[in-house]
């Protein structure tokens, strides 16, 4: 699993904000285990048009130091989409990474964001997901928000709460809350 080291990006993007030299050998990606690293994670959802640079990457950086992570992982820029094998691991990894994720916050296009198919196990699958607005004001985690969640999504409460841990739903079940998601196709492109 590629990560941002945090402390990292916001230094280099500090010395470059103040027209000083980059050391070129400082990593910003690194490869971690997602198991034994706390990271967070940041979802998001294009709106009329991508979130730029400033808004995701460096805010994204900004809020997980504030909450006191050293690591980060954003989709859009920790897989390497021109390497088969790294895709194929992230896709069928992304379930776990989001599950041991610390801390997961999304913060562009609510409602928007519940109707892709992806954002489905990015809900499910982390112990806590929180919400901002484009401010990155929060407007709640996960718990506090639950009765909107299910409301929106159809999420049976417990696998709201904990995940596909235990009392496990049926596939219709599953399937029914993934019924007027959209879906798109993965392009093929440079990632990091």
């Amino acid at each position: 699993m590629c990560l941002i080291n945090v402390e990292a990006f916001l230094k280099r993007e500090s010395l470059m904000k103040m027209g000083k030299s980059v050391d070129r050998r400082t990593k910003v990606l690194e490869f971690g285990n997602d198991e034994a690293a706390e990271y967070a994670i940041l979802s998001h959802r294009w709106m009329a048009q991508e979130v730029d640079y400033d808004e995701m990457i460096l805010q994204s950086c900004e809020q997980a130091r504030a909450n006191g992570y050293e690591w980060l992982w954003v989709d859009t820029c920790c897989i390497d989409k021109r390497s088969s094998a790294e895709l194929s691991e992230a896709i069928n990894s992304m379930h776990q990474w989001y599950e041991n994720a610390k801390r997961y916050p999304d913060f562009r296009g609510w409602p928007e964001w519940f109707l892709h198919g992806w954002t489905l196990q990015e809900l499910i699958a982390p112990s806590n997901v929180e919400f901002f607005n484009k401010n990155w004001h929060s407007i709640g985690d996960k718990r506090t928000l639950a009765p909107t969640l299910i409301d929106i999504t159809g999420v049976l409460e417990h696998v709201l709460m904990d995940g596909l841990h235990g009392n496990h739903p049926c596939i219709a079940q599953i399937m029914s809350w993934a019924a007027h998601r959209k879906m798109t196709q993965v392009k093929t492109e440079l990632i990091c």
